[in-house]
C-alpha cells in the first residue's frame, strides 16, 4: 500500500481501479487511508461519475462516487465487459522508496498451493456450483462431471461448504467467493440471499432444482424444474456429444 501510495502521489490517476478479491480489498483499504481518499468496494460498473454498487444481496443497486481524493475502487472480476481502446496501454517504470517500517514484515516461508485443471473459481467464465440438493460429498461428482464438461470452475453453496463436502475456496457466497462469470449454473441450491449476493451478476444464470418455488428461480434467466440427478447426468452427456 505504501508503495501504491507513492505512485498515486507522482502520476495523480482519475482513480485506481484493482480487482475485488480479498487481499486486493485490504489493501485498497490501506491505500485510500494513506492517500486520504474514498473507497467504493465490489463495483459492477465504473464510469467517469463513479461506480455501480449491488448490495444488500443484490436486493438494490446503487450508484456511489468518491468525495474527496484519488478514488479507489475494487471491481468484480468479469462484472463488467472488457471495451475496445483506441490506443495500446503504456506500461510505465516507476521507482518509490519505501520507509524501514513498510520493509518490517518479513516473508519467513512460502508455500505453492496446487493448481488442478480447473479455471479458479474468482475469474473463470463459466462457474458450476453445487447444493444441499446434491446430498452427499460422493454426489457432488455430478457437479464435477457438468463444470469438466463445460471447462468450468466448480462452486458450492454455504450449506455444502458447512457440511464439510467440500473446502471453504469453493464456497460462493456472501462469505465466500463473488463471482460474475458470463454462464453461472445453480443445481441444487436453493438460493438463499447469501449466496445470491455472491453470484447475482452473472451474466446468464441457469438454475436446476426440483422445487419450483425456490427464491433461485427468481434470478433465473433459465430455470429447469427437476432432479438434478437425472437433469445434470444427461446435460453432461449431451454437452459431451455436441463437443465430439
Amino acid at each position: 500500500a505504501e508503495a501504491l501510495a507513492a505512485v498515486v502521489a507522482q502520476a495523480s490517476p482519475a482513480a485506481v481501479l484493482v480487482s475485488s478479491t480479498i487481499e486486493n480489498k485490504e489493501v485498497a483499504a490501506r491505500l485510500a487511508f494513506k492517500t486520504g481518499s474514498g473507497i467504493l468496494t465490489d463495483a459492477v460498473g465504473v464510469d467517469a461519475d463513479g461506480a455501480t454498487q449491488s448490495i444488500f444481496g443484490g436486493a438494490i443497486t446503487v450508484q456511489s462516487r468518491v468525495s474527496a481524493g484519488t478514488p479507489i475502487v475494487t471491481v468484480r472480476p468479469n462484472s463488467i465487459a472488457p471495451v475496445a481502446a483506441p490506443a495500446a496501454g503504456e506500461q510505465v517504470a516507476v521507482a518509490v522508496d519505501v520507509s524501514d517500517a513498510g520493509k518490517a514484515a518479513r516473508i519467513l516461508e512460502s508455500v505453492v498451493e496446487e493448481k488442478g485443471s480447473r479455471p479458479q473459481l474468482s475469474d473463470a467464465s463459466v462457474v458450476v456450483s453445487g447444493g444441499r440438493g446434491v446430498g452427499n460429498a460422493e454426489n457432488f461428482a455430478i457437479i464435477e462431471k457438468l463444470a469438466d464438461s463445460l471447462g468450468a470452475a466448480v462452486g458450492a453453496s454455504r450449506a455444502v461448504v458447512d457440511a464439510g463436502w467440500v473446502p471453504h475456496t469453493m464456497q460462493v457466497g456472501q462469505t465466500g467467493v463473488t463471482v460474475s462469470p458470463q454462464l453461472y449454473i445453480a443445481v441444487g441450491i436453493s438460493g438463499a440471499i447469501q449466496h445470491r449476493a455472491g453470484m447475482q451478476t452473472s451474466k446468464t444464470i441457469v438454475a436446476i432444482n426440483k422445487d419450483p418455488e425456490a427464491p433461485i428461480f427468481d434470478l433465473a434467466d433459465f430455470g429447469v424444474v427437476g432432479d438434478l440427478f437425472q437433469v445434470a447426468p444427461q446435460l453432461t452427456e449431451e454437452i459431451t456429444k455436441r463437443k465430439g
